[in-house]
Formats: C-alpha cells, structure tokens, sequence
C-alpha cells in the first residue's frame, strides 16, 4: 500500500476565498486533487479582512488572539478562522489585522516583506497549533518563500523536532516576483545574498530580502509551472538573475504543467453565463456571443469575430504589442472585449483602453475591475482569446478557454508552447494560433489567420468541438507532484 502524505499548503491567495490571478485558481484546485488521493492535506493563507467574508464562506473563528512567536524573541497575537475547500478539507486563515486588515487589495503594501515573512513565521506556527505535523510544505511563489529558509537556517526550527522529518517544496509561479518590491531596482551591492541571517520583521532591512532566492537555496525540491519555463529560467534571458542558482539546482528543478479545475470552469454547468452548453450543443454559445455584444453595446452580428482578452494588467501580458497593434486590429472586421485589471502598472493600460472604448465604442469594449463573472461571460461570449504574453510561466486562460470554445491567439512562449499548437485546417490538426517572434508583424499574421479560418463555418466548427474536448485536467499534474513530493523527502533525509 502506498504511503500517504500529510501536506500543508501554503499561498498568499487561494481561490474562491482571495484572488488576483492564477496563482489563486491553482491553490484553491491542486489542495483538492492531493485530498481525493487520500492524502491528508490543510492550506494556510492570510485572513484578507477587507476581502474575505466569514459568513459568505461559512467561516468559524476557532480562536481569537492568542500568542504565536516570530523569531528572534518576538511575540504576537493573531487569531485563526477555519473553513473547507471540500468537505473536512480544512483551509485556516491567519488573522493580523495590522498587515491583512487595512484595504481592499491583496498586494500593493510599502512594507510587503515585512507582511509576508510574518505570515511565513506564522504558518509554521499555526501548523504546530492545530498539530498537523506535515511531510511536505508546499510553498506557492515568492510570498512562502522564507519558509525552505526557516526549516534549514533558523535555529528555532532547526532543533524543534515537530518539524525534524518535513520537508518544503518551493513552486515558483512566476519568477519576475521575487520579494514584495522589484528586485531589480536595488542596487546589485544591496541584493539579499540569501545566506545571512534573516533581519527582525520589522525592520527596513527586512523590505531588501530576496524571499524567492532564499527558497531556491534551501527548499528540498523545486518547481515551476511548465516544462518550457523551467527550461527557460535556466537562462540569463528568463532567469531574472537567478538562473545559475537554479542551474545548480538543476537535479531538483522541474516543470509541471497546471491543470484545470473543471468543477470551477466549466461551459455546461457555469452559473455566470446566459445559457449553458457543451461541445454536442454549439448553437447555444451563439446565444452567449449575443448576449455579450448587446450587453456592451456592440453590433450584435454572429458573423463578426469577436475577440476576448482576460488577463492582468501587466506588460508581461503582451499588452503593449495589443496597443501597438490596436490602429491596425480595428480597422479589421471584428471586435474586441478586454477584461482585466491589475496592480500599480495597470493604470496606464487602463486609461488607454478607456479612451479607445469610448472611441470605437461599437467595436471595442472594456472591463474592469476583473470578475470571475465577467470573465466567464467573456470566456462563453467570444469566438477568440487573445494571449499575446511576452513570457509566461504557464497560462491558465487559453486552456480556460479552450473548454468554453474560445480559440487561443498566442506568442510560443512558457505554458503556452506546451499547452497550444497552431492550427492546420488541411490536417485539422491544433488548437490555436501560435505566433514564434515577439513582434508586431507576426503577431499580427496569427491574428489574420485566426480570422482567415473564422470564415469557413464547418472549418471553425471543427477546430472549437475539437478544443472543447481536449482535457487538461488535474490529475496527471497531481501524480506528478506526489513524485516531486518523495524526492524532496529523500532529499530531506538526506542532509
């Protein structure tokens, strides 16, 4: 008989409770796969006092202010609500209302590390509170990225034997986020070696640690989420500056690819959308496409392509080649519905698109903030959806919507060059239509052809049942990180 795992999730956001992008979709669906293989499994994220209501999502409070310690002799209280991602899948919320508590937003603090190297401290705690006592931590991204560092460096964890036979698993979802500010604008002698102690939570010291560096360093396996990133953080191109940490780590490094939670999206069962469909009913996601162009105030025409874009506000998204090409796009026959919002980068991409709404309002529409109920009425709505990311870890969108008969535009980049091949209507062979360069021209020569093929009905009909069949489920990926899960205890058994 197998032996089954005690695993402790840990992330800065987990879907349905908190979230700004995939990160959230993959901690609030992976937890659940590990649960159903009969592993014993709890996540850990920060109670969002502003974001998360308690009675929405049937939270209890199970105790209130008690004292939890911090390192280097400091103490504080927090308090602890649970909920459950499935039935007697526990999810525990760590409430400190002076980092979690002030506004509306996730991210976006002047004190970001000083936030999340206390929420670090505090999950190791709150583990040793409720007693789960794991064999993995698994740490999502750069904000549980202390915690590899804690387990191997920190004297108070180093020699307390709850924590002897753990061993951390680091997934890196995006390696441009490396801290809660851009590490690149510190000067190269003030970047955080990983190696020094770590300063007190507080200090401003603190603000200048390299939380992703100190996980690749320490943690006992690592991973990213494609096969194709993982490939290319290994270069001085995608690497961010720590592509020879990782070469080192070679052994330990992998690629899995994210999966899909088809109980979450899902065209036959989204309560989002004006009437549900499969790939054995097409006709219904007509009335979905106009449905969205009335709504927006389009010429509602079945025959005019109608493009989607549901993504962060972010450069890395390709948003910049989308307006470069913007003058060109609509003087072509379609339209064009984006729905995103972002961080501090979005507001300029916001203000431009608002200003094209208004101009070209019968062909061009955008919404924000993002919603997942806007996003599914997009996602059912359009014929296309436009991913143009300069680089992109995996991208979870167009494998979205794939299943919701969306047909994926897409640079040959990370995620996306594993998940989406380019169409061939003579074989009809693919799934989307994939541009090789970064670059206006051949972005646009994608783009073309996508509606090239658009005008073929039976050609177009095939491609989209074609593609909502595809699966990119969980399971596989799952098998996969159980896999990395045992190697990292070895590892840990190891040193």
């Amino acid at each position: 008989m197998k032996k089954k795992l005690k695993i402790a999730v840990v992330a800065a956001e987990v879907a349905p409770f908190s979230k700004t992008g995939g990160l959230a979709d993959v901690t609030g669906s992976l937890p659940k796969i590990f649960w159903e293989m009969k592993n014993e499994v709890v996540v850990i994220t920060p109670f969002y006092g502003k974001i998360i209501d308690p009675k929405k999502h049937n939270l209890t409070l199970i105790e209130k202010n008690f004292v939890i310690h911090l390192g280097d002799k400091q103490k504080t209280r927090v308090s602890l609500w649970r909920g459950e991602i499935e039935k007697n899948l526990f999810i525990y919320f760590i409430e400190y209302k002076k980092y979690f508590s002030g506004k509306q937003a996730i991210y976006g603090s002047t004190h970001e590390n000083a936030r999340f190297a206390f929420f670090d401290f505090a999950a190791l705690e709150i583990l040793k509170k409720i007693n789960f006592q794991p064999d993995i931590i698994h740490c999502h991204d750069w904000h549980a990225g202390l915690i590899p560092y804690l387990l191997k460096k920190d004297p108070a964890y180093t020699k307390d034997q709850f924590f002897a036979n753990t061993a951390t698993i680091f997934t890196i979802h995006n390696l441009a986020f490396q801290m809660g500010g851009n590490w690149w604008s510190l000067p190269p002698e003030k970047r955080d070696a990983g190696l020094n102690d770590l300063p007190k939570i507080h200090s401003k010291i603190m603000e200048k640690i390299n939380f992703a560096k100190r996980a690749i360093l320490f943690s006992d396996a690592l991973n990213t989420v494609s096969e194709k990133y993982a490939e290319e953080l290994l270069t001085p191109e995608f690497g961010q500056g720590l592509e020879k940490i990782l070469q080192h780590r070679k052994k330990d490094f992998f690629g899995i690819i994210n999966g899909i939670d088809y109980s979450v999206f899902n065209p036959t069962i989204d309560k989002n959308i004006l009437v549900n469909y499969d790939w054995n009913s097409l006709h219904l996601k007509k009335k979905n496409k106009l449905y969205l162009q009335k709504k927006l105030k389009l010429e509602e025409n079945l025959s005019i392509p109608l493009i989607g874009l549901a993504s962060r506000l972010a450069e890395q998204k390709g948003y910049n080649l989308v307006i470069e090409c913007l003058d060109t796009l609509l003087e072509l026959p379609l339209q064009i519905v984006i729905i995103a919002s972002g961080g501090k980068e979005a507001k300029e991409y916001s203000d431009t698109f608002k200003k094209i709404a208004k101009k070209y309002s019968k062909k061009f529409a955008f919404l924000t903030p993002y919603t997942e109920e806007g996003a599914s009425k997009v996602y059912a709505g359009s014929d296309m959806l436009l991913m143009p990311s300069r680089f992109e870890p995996c991208g979870l969108s167009p494998l979205i919507s794939l299943r919701y008969g969306s047909i994926p535009i897409v640079h040959e980049t990370g995620g996306l060059a594993e998940t989406i091949t380019d169409f061939d209507p003579k074989t009809g062979r693919g799934n989307g239509f994939v541009f090789e360069d970064y670059t206006r021209e051949e972005f646009l020569v994608a783009l073309v052809r996508a509606l090239e093929n658009f005008k073929y009905e039976k050609i177009w009909e095939h491609l989209v049942w074609q593609a909502m069949k595809q699966s990119f489920s969980w399971e596989i990926p799952a098998e996969k990180y159980i896999a990395l899960f045992k190697k990292a205890l070895r590892n840990r058994r190891k040193t």
